[in-house]
């Protein structure tokens, strides 16, 4: 029970601030110690801590004092609030007692004093002042007196504009554990702190690799210093080594920073745990005296360009829980001593040149494996025997643009935790087993990447056991037959993806009426007839809808406009649909690709096309989740040529109406579609003239209006299409001369792009 005293100095502290977040809404009742953000002691009831900073925040005007009355406090965090212009309270300074204070996200830079606060507190030995607006003249000499801060341990200066020479300020603080200055503008060599253990300097401006010192500090354990420009390469040297007979260093990150070979000398670092120089340019093969770190447990040197093999010797790191060497320019075989890491639990070496066989001794002894990503090594083969059991029991595989001999796996059966399984483009000839409904269903999401192999044979009934399943790609095989009834029972499915295969039958009303979770439906590619399922119009969530290159006829529905108001893309091309295009697709306001061409639409364009509001304003939330060798993507046909949009279907915004029987005008309207990088109209019944302000679709790259019967003068507002790489207006019955200028004397080496209008003249025309 806190004391009386300490109660009412609280509630007057609560009635002195505005609370818009509510943090302080349980400050009530007899008994403060029960209330949230407070800690007390257990046996005097006094209240030691304070917790008053995160991602809600306090508006402070004139700080009450009475929160001084807590005189056992030890730990106050005020981070994250707005003081409002006023200084930091005086009050803070009475705190006697008080070991941890965080003021960070505040800005001090205009309370002078708050040194003086410091000074006043000798018991503080943990001070946060992150993004504070703290520049180097906060720490001068002038400002602090040294000795009273002898007793700080962890001190937090990150985020802030600390520029220039290191601060001789820390040297002389002998007490010093862990200093944090990343996000500043330091560029000096940095001094020997004997005493000191965790040293951050990420997010500077280091140009020299020697200005840490990792070579003379023999007591640091840990070293942070990602995101600085390295200019000049790690090198070895044997004066670097003469100050410590071994190294206490545990973990050392120096990601995004380092260039140039990796030293052998980073083998005497002998205690290191953690070794994390990813996402660098590094060159080079990897040292063999890796292999003496013995007590490593990560080693992260992924998207590099490190070459040559895998040395055997890391066979010898029993700790290694992560090895990450994926996105470089490793080759050879994989060394079958990597099978003897008993304690590894993810293995991720894709997107390298690895070649050769791998074989169950590769992975005899990995007990504990969870993860395993060797995908994009296109000239390495997996053999395993049919009757092989693996040790290990994996969460997430990607085997996808290997080569995986003997069919399907087998080992599979036996992975009871498996929720991640891509093995796209391996080569896989066959059925898909019927086993696959005995993998047992989890917990969680569970993606399965099949596409871009050799199925053949129907989808196997036991798939619809899956029911964990998330992701379902199985595009770009040779499956046949109908879509099976039960896999209505896959209603967790967020993708389903069985494009380019030999399917048949019409789609199933099931898709709309249980798999109401779909956000992207491909289904394109196959032999699919009969009209579009009223039911999908349940899919409210539907971002994607592609059914092109099929055989289905009928209307375009109303009820796609009017209840798939969510959809990005409707992709339609190359069936039969017959009729008009519907208003209702005016509805649709996120609409980024719009693609209905190779049909027989009769009618008009409709004139409400400008009302395809994200067309007209760019950019919204398109789902991509960009898994890699799955066909997350969309085929558009762009300057002539059918071409797979994937990771800037985001940023990508095209309508294709072409090939159909669409007559009358170009609507205006349509000029108002600024975000259109592709407009097609080819094809077609088209009259009357190009809209005059043409020009203001200033994103276009491609433009075909060809083959329809267009009169008048090409607009001289084309000229200001700067971005324009693809034009073609051949055979329409356009008149007078070709303007000139700006984008359009890039085209001019092509006159095809104007043949067949026999009253056009002017270049790149003979006819003048």
């Amino acid at each position: 029970m806190c004391s009386e005293k300490e109660r009412l100095a609280l509630l007057k502290f609560k009635g002195s601030i505005k609370d818009t977040s509510g943090m302080l809404s349980s400050w009530v009742g007899n008994d403060c110690c029960r209330w949230e953000r407070i800690q007390c002691d257990s046996l005097t009831g006094t209240v030691q801590s304070l917790q008053l900073g995160g991602d809600h925040y306090l508006v402070f005007n004139e700080v009450n004092s009475s929160l001084a009355e807590l005189k056992h406090l030890k730990y106050l965090d005020l981070s994250g609030n707005y003081f409002h212009g006023s200084r930091i309270p005086e009050f803070i300074g009475s705190f006697k007692q008080l070991s941890y204070l965080d003021l960070s996200r505040s800005n001090l830079s205009l309370s002078f004093n708050f040194v003086n606060l410091i000074n006043m507190i000798p018991s503080l030995s943990e001070l946060h002042l992150s993004l504070c607006g703290l520049d180097k003249t906060f720490l001068s000499s002038a400002h602090f007196n040294i000795t009273m801060l002898s007793n700080i341990q962890h001190l937090d200066l990150s985020w802030n504009s600390i520029e220039g020479i290191f601060p001789s300020v820390f040297s002389n603080m002998s007490s010093l554990r862990v200093l944090h200055l990343s996000g500043n503008m330091l560029h000096s060599s940095v001094p020997i702190m004997p005493n000191l253990l965790q040293l951050h300097l990420s997010s500077n401006r280091f140009k020299n690799i020697e200005d840490f010192g990792i070579w003379r500090r023999c007591h640091l354990k840990h070293l942070s210093a990602v995101r600085n420009p390295l200019g000049i390469e790690m090198i070895d040297s044997l004066q670097n080594f003469s100050e410590c007979s071994r190294y206490a260093l545990e973990s050392l990150n120096l990601s995004l920073s380092l260039n140039g070979t990796i030293p052998e000398a980073l083998g005497r670092l002998t205690n290191l745990r953690v070794l994390k120089i990813s996402d660098s340019s590094l060159t080079g093969p990897m040292p063999k005296t890796l292999g003496r770190l013995r007590y490593l447990k990560m080693l992260d040197l992924s998207n590099n360009k490190l070459w040559g093999p895998i040395p055997a010797s890391l066979g010898r790191l029993r700790y290694l829980k992560e090895l990450d060497l994926f996105s470089n320019l490793l080759n050879g075989t994989i060394p079958v001593s990597i099978g003897q890491l008993a304690k590894l639990r993810s293995l991720h070496i894709s997107n390298n040149s690895l070649e050769g066989v791998v074989f169950e001794a590769h992975f005899g002894n990995l007990l504990m494996l969870k993860s395993l990503d060797a995908s994009s090594n296109t000239k390495l083969t997996f053999n395993f025997s049919h009757e092989w059991i693996p040790p290990f029991q994996l969460e997430d595989l990607d085997l996808s643009s290997c080569n995986i001999s003997n069919g399907f796996p087998q080992w599979l059966r036996n992975q009871r935790k498996l929720w991640w399984l891509v093995l796209s483009n391996a080569s896989i000839s066959g059925p898909l087993p019927t086993w696959l409904r005995k993998m047992p269903v989890i917990f969680c999401t569970a993606k399965l990447l099949l596409a871009n192999n050799i199925f053949n044979e129907s989808i196997p009934r036991s798939l619809c056991r899956r029911t964990d399943l998330d992701f379902l790609d199985l595009s770009k095989n040779r499956l046949t037959g109908k879509f099976p009834k039960c896999l209505e029972n896959l209603q967790g499915l967020g993708t389903m993806m069985v494009s380019s295969n030999l399917l048949s039958g019409v789609i199933p009303r099931y898709i709309g009426l249980n798999l109401s979770s779909l956000q992207w439906l491909k289904l394109n590619d196959n032999k699919f007839f009969g009209e579009l399922p009223r039911e999908l119009g349940n899919l409210r969530d539907l971002t994607v809808l592609d059914v092109g290159d099929n055989e289905l006829f009928g209307s375009i529905p109303h009820w796609i406009g009017e209840k798939l108001t969510n959809l990005n893309v409707l992709r339609l091309h190359r069936n039969n649909f017959s009729g008009e295009i519907p208003k209702s697709l005016c509805k649709m306001l996120e609409l980024q690709i719009l693609d209905i061409a190779y049909n027989n639409l009769r009618g008009i364009i409709p004139h409400c096309l400008r009302e395809l509001n994200r067309m007209v304003k760019g950019p919204g939330n398109f789902i991509y989740n960009g898994f890699p060798d799955s066909n997350e993507n969309v085929i558009q046909i762009m300057k002539g040529v059918e071409r797979e949009y994937t990771t800037i279907l985001d940023i990508f915004f095209n309508i294709d109406l072409s090939s159909n029987k669409l007559v009358g005008e170009i609507p205006v309207e349509i000029t108002a579609l600024s975000m259109l990088v592709g407009l097609n109209l080819s094809n077609n019944h088209l009259s009357g003239n190009i809209p005059e302000n043409i020009g203001n679709m200033t994103k276009l790259e491609s433009l075909d209006f060809s083959n329809n019967e267009l009169t008048g003068m090409i607009p001289p507002s084309m000229a200001a299409l700067t971005f324009l790489s693809h034009l073609n207006l051949s055979h329409n019955n356009l008149s007078g001369r070709i303007p000139t200028g700006h984008q359009l004397q890039t085209l001019i080496d092509d006159p095809s792009i104007y043949g067949g209008n026999r009253d056009l003249c002017g270049p790149p025309l003979t006819n003048n």
